[in-house]
């Protein structure tokens, strides 16, 4: 492994104490890589509990308002955690080889 193999920042799946953005130099491989990926699985099946909890809710005519701020408080913080993991994800992707806001994948716009 060379220096130039371990400068891919990573979005990790936390904030700082100040709530900043926590990022990661490595080749993936490391303890805190594993730390990472774990959480970010947590944060995915958590958020698909959320979402099959809202559907069975919205089909309860009994539910309260109070049980859907709360529902819907969750299904905030677990948005937050999925856009955090998609934008981590997608940073790590390999640029499109044409530009994709002004052309189409065969050259054309």
């Amino acid at each position: 492994m060379t220096g130039h193999d371990l400068t891919r920042a990573r979005l990790l799946p936390w904030a700082s104490p100040e709530g900043k953005p926590c990022y990661l130099l490595s080749d993936g491989t490391g303890r805190l890589a594993r730390a990472a990926d774990t959480i970010e699985s947590v944060q995915l099946g958590m958020a698909g509990d959320l979402l099959d909890h809202a559907a069975d809710m919205l089909a309860d005519e009994q539910v309260t308002a109070g049980q859907l701020r709360f529902l819907l408080a969750r299904m905030s913080e677990a948005l937050t955690a999925v856009s955090r993991i998609a934008e981590s994800r997608g940073a790590c992707l390999p640029a499109p080889p044409y530009d994709a806001a002004t052309e189409g994948p065969d050259g054309g716009g």
